[in-house]
C-alpha cells in the first residue's frame, strides 16, 4: 500500500489531524463525518469495523454515538493517536483499536453489520483485494470513498508526496461487481480539491464551499467532483 512506512512515523501521526483538518480543512472533516453518519443510520449496538482508521476520527465519533466499533490500522503511531483521542472523549472502554493488515482482516466472515473505509482507497495498490476483504467480514454494508479521475484532484495529484489512485466510475462499477457488492447510493462532492481548502482561512473557505456545493448540485456537473462516497450492500 502507498505510504505504508510514511504513515507509521510518529511525527506524521502526531501532526496528521492538524495538517488536514485545520483552517478550511474543518469543512472537509464535517462533510466526511456527515457522509458516514448518513450512510450508517442508527448506530446503537451496531457492530462496525473501520478499516485504515488512522487517528480514529470516525472510530471515536461512532463510539460516542453507541456503535460497537473496532478500528484497524497498520500504523502503531496512528493507533496511539486514536487511543488518546478515545480517552479524551471518554469512550476508551467502548471501542477497540487493533493493528492489522487491511488485506488480511483478522475476523470471521459476516462478523460486522457495517464496514467502512475513509481516506484509504486512494492509497490502495490492489483495491479489488481490499474491497473483497471488507465485503467478506460484513454481513450487510460496505461504505467507502474515492478520489475521482476526471476532477480537479488530477490537476495537482502529481505534486503530492505519494500521489493518489484516482478512480473513474467505470472502475468503481467494475470493483463492485467483482466484490459482489450492490451500490445503493452514491454522493459526489468537492469541485474544489481538498488541498485548496486546507490552505485558506475558515471564513474564506465557507464562501468557496457555498459556491462548491452549488456547482456540484447542477445536473451533470457532479462529474467534476473530486471525491465520491459509495454506499453498498452485500
Amino acid at each position: 500500500m502507498k505510504g505504508q512506512e510514511w504513515y507509521q512515523a510518529d511525527d506524521v501521526a502526531a501532526e496528521y489531524d492538524d495538517k488536514r483538518f485545520s483552517k478550511g480543512g474543518r469543512l472537509i472533516d464535517r462533510r466526511e463525518k456527515a457522509a458516514v453518519l448518513d450512510a450508517l443510520g442508527p448506530l446503537e449496538d451496531k457492530r462496525v469495523l473501520e478499516v485504515a482508521c488512522g487517528t480514529g476520527r470516525f472510530t471515536v465519533m461512532l463510539a460516542e454515538r453507541g456503535a460497537d466499533i473496532v478500528g484497524v490500522d497498520i500504523s502503531a503511531a496512528m493507533l496511539e493517536e486514536g487511543r488518546e483521542k478515545a480517552k479524551a472523549a471518554g469512550v476508551s472502554d467502548t471501542l477497540e483499536f487493533m493493528r492489522g493488515d487491511a488485506a488480511r482482516l483478522p475476523f470471521p466472515d459476516d462478523h460486522f453489520d457495517s464496514v467502512i473505509a475513509m481516506r484509504f482507497f486512494h492509497l490502495a495498490d490492489t483495491p479489488k483485494s481490499f474491497l473483497s476483504e471488507m465485503r467478506r467480514v460484513s454481513k450487510d454494508q460496505v461504505f467507502f470513498d474515492t478520489f475521482n479521475r476526471f476532477s480537479a484532484r488530477s490537476i495537482y495529484n502529481w505534486a503530492l508526496p505519494m500521489g493518489s489512485r484516482l478512480y473513474s466510475r467505470y472502475e468503481i462499477d467494475s470493483l463492485l461487481e467483482k466484490a459482489d457488492l450492490e451500490l445503493v447510493d452514491a454522493q459526489h462532492d468537492f469541485a474544489f480539491p481538498y488541498g485548496f481548502y486546507r490552505e485558506i482561512p475558515d471564513d474564506v473557505a465557507s464562501a468557496f464551499r457555498s459556491l462548491d456545493t452549488k456547482i456540484v448540485s447542477i445536473a451533470g456537473l457532479d462529474r467534476l467532483a473530486s471525491v465520491s462516497y459509495w454506499d453498498t450492500r452485500v
